[in-house]
């Protein structure tokens, strides 16, 4: 089942609205924040926060429940002939893909210093930041001058044993002895100002919903071809051999994101709202 855009544009809007004109405090409803800006910075955390629920939900419900329910992921699961669904990685990729096709110019990228796939090899300054964020475990923010694209960099650590396992017995992969909670790659976000303003913060988060929307639709197109299709609906695979239709998916990926999306956007309005002098007390 295809989700419209509209309909997460709105559940978007009205988590945000319920935060901005019921939760915050007064000062926050009366200011009009619109035009001021936001380091990129702070963006670049709210949408890692965002993916790292999204792949963790993939991962473990989707991957981790649907492989002991009978489905199958592969990376190669866009052949024709094969029945499966994409592993964690290429489900990032399909997100990643439907922002490129975005007119808002976020974009997202899954490096590493031993991928399997020589074209997700960090090159240049973004593998000199990586190797910081290895040795440092802190996230890196910097400016690619090549490109002029500012830049979130965040550790991708692993979190689960489909993907040590993945890598580990990968014909192709240089590295075989990864273990959990090993910091395997870097999650890389770009945009290409410095700052942004409310408004932009909304659309770029909209943005990723509907990439993740369509991510997801695009696996349930894949399934639906399948000889046996799992049943769409309201249940998990953790129930049996079932998927949740597009609406449901999207619907827990807004519960486990909301609480921290609307906290990150309560500390960015709070940072316009009190002068520097002030919050510095």
């Amino acid at each position: 089942m295809t989700i419209k855009s509209d309909g997460i544009i709105v559940l978007t809007l009205v988590c945000l609205a319920i935060y901005l004109f019921v939760s915050a405090p007064p000062p926050l409803v009366e200011n009009k924040s619109e035009e001021a800006s936001i380091p990129v910075e702070q963006l670049f955390k709210l949408l890692q926060a965002e993916n790292a629920a999204v792949r963790a939900l993939w991962t473990q419900e989707i991957v981790g429940n649907g492989t002991k329910a009978g489905l199958k992921f592969d990376e190669h699961w866009r052949d024709k002939d094969l029945e499966a669904g994409p592993l964690p990685a290429l489900f990032l990729r399909e997100t990643a893909k439907s922002l490129e096709k975005s007119p808002v110019r976020i974009s997202l990228f899954l490096g590493s210093d031993f991928p399997i796939s020589p074209d997700n090899r960090f090159e240049g300054l973004q593998q000199d930041k990586f190797q910081l964020l290895r040795q440092t475990q802190q996230a890196q923010f910097f400016y690619v001058p090549d490109t002029r694209l500012y830049t979130g960099m965040f550790a991708d650590v692993a979190i689960a044993e489909p993907c040590i396992d993945c890598h580990n017995k990968h014909q192709q992969s240089p590295k075989s002895d990864w273990r959990l909670r090993d910091i395997m790659g870097g999650t890389t976000w770009m945009y290409p100002a410095s700052a942004v303003s409310l408004e932009e913060l909304f659309r770029v988060l909209t943005v990723f919903h509907q990439s993740v929307q369509e991510a997801y639709s695009t696996y349930l197109d894949k399934v639906k071809t399948f000889a046996k299709p799992p049943v769409l609906g309201e249940h998990w695979p953790r129930e049996g051999y079932y998927l949740p239709s597009g609406e449901v998916f999207m619907r827990e990926v807004l519960a486990r994101t909301a609480p921290q999306t609307l906290s990150l956007i309560q500390q960015s309005i709070h940072r316009l709202e009190v002068p520097d002098h002030v919050s510095h007390r």
